[in-house]
């Protein structure tokens, strides 16, 4: 029976060989990772997503928030998973200001209407209950979130997606940003286009039953693992129904009662 010192070991073994697998898949997707993790172990996972966080923070990038997964019963169903997650927003991932996407960025990208709120006060600290988690939101706005993954066909599990960052891409941010005080979350209705045709309809209730609720689980999640909400910070609070693929050359509209319209061109050339 192997000592505890050696069941560490092999562990630790098994993360730093996660790591390099998926920082290696630039160019094209890997095999899955769970050969290394198995399925269950959530913070072999997160501990692999920390690794990967580092190395980015290590060559300069800046964290400029977080992204709740799997919040929706038909995004979980499409990927086989029952239990949120959560991935890691850096400065270069919001494409907003750019006219197209750059569909060269992106290995196998599929896009989601979301709910993004912007943090007017840290969740470091208290009960971080509801009350708490919708005084410290300083407005929101519609979403679109570029999710990818680097495991070749989406073939994830809980830990595959997890490890790779929540298997985040790059998202878009709409334009008009509101206050808690002038709509709620949860009754936001949400119409998802590709082209000019309907492919996706959700509501805030589809996430978490409220995208404040996913925001509450978030602020307790990420406390745990010692990296608290920020102010300041973006948090992508779940998507509002099923995720859609977006090839080269896609336009995708997302149209959000009380938040407007956000919209994403996807570069033609793969540049």
């Amino acid at each position: 029976m192997p000592t505890t010192t050696t069941s560490a070991a092999l562990a630790n073994s098994s993360i730093l060989a996660a790591v390099d697998r998926l920082a290696a898949a630039t160019a094209r997707p890997c095999p899955p990772i769970r050969d290394l993790l198995g399925t269950t172990d959530i913070d072999a996972a997160y501990a692999v997503q920390q690794q990967l966080t580092d190395q980015r923070l290590a060559a300069g990038d800046t964290i400029t928030g977080r992204k709740i997964g799997l919040t929706s019963p038909a995004v979980q169903q499409q990927l086989g998973v029952d239990q949120p997650d959560f991935g890691v927003l850096f400065a270069d991932m919001d494409v907003s200001s750019l006219a197209e996407v750059p569909s060269g960025r992106l290995l196998q990208p599929k896009a989601e209407a979301e709910i993004a709120f912007e943090l007017g006060a840290d969740l470091a600290d208290g009960d971080l209950d509801a009350a708490q988690v919708r005084s410290a939101v300083a407005r929101a706005a519609a979403a679109l979130e570029i999710v990818d993954s680097r495991i070749a066909d989406w073939d994830i599990t809980i830990t595959d997606t997890i490890a790779d960052n929540g298997s985040s891409g790059l998202y878009v941010l709409g334009e008009k940003w509101l206050t808690l005080n002038e709509f709620e979350p949860r009754d936001v209705a949400m119409r998802l286009f590709s082209g000019e045709e309907l492919v996706s309809e959700g509501t805030g209730a589809a996430c978490l039953g409220d995208p404040l609720e996913a925001l509450a689980w978030l602020a307790r999640t990420a406390r745990d693992y010692g990296h608290p909400l920020r102010a300041g910070q973006i948090v992508l609070s779940g998507a509002l129904g099923p995720m859609v693929p977006t090839p080269p050359g896609t336009v995708i509209r997302a149209d959000l009662t009380s938040l407007g319209t956000v919209t994403a061109t996807f570069s033609k050339d793969n540049a």
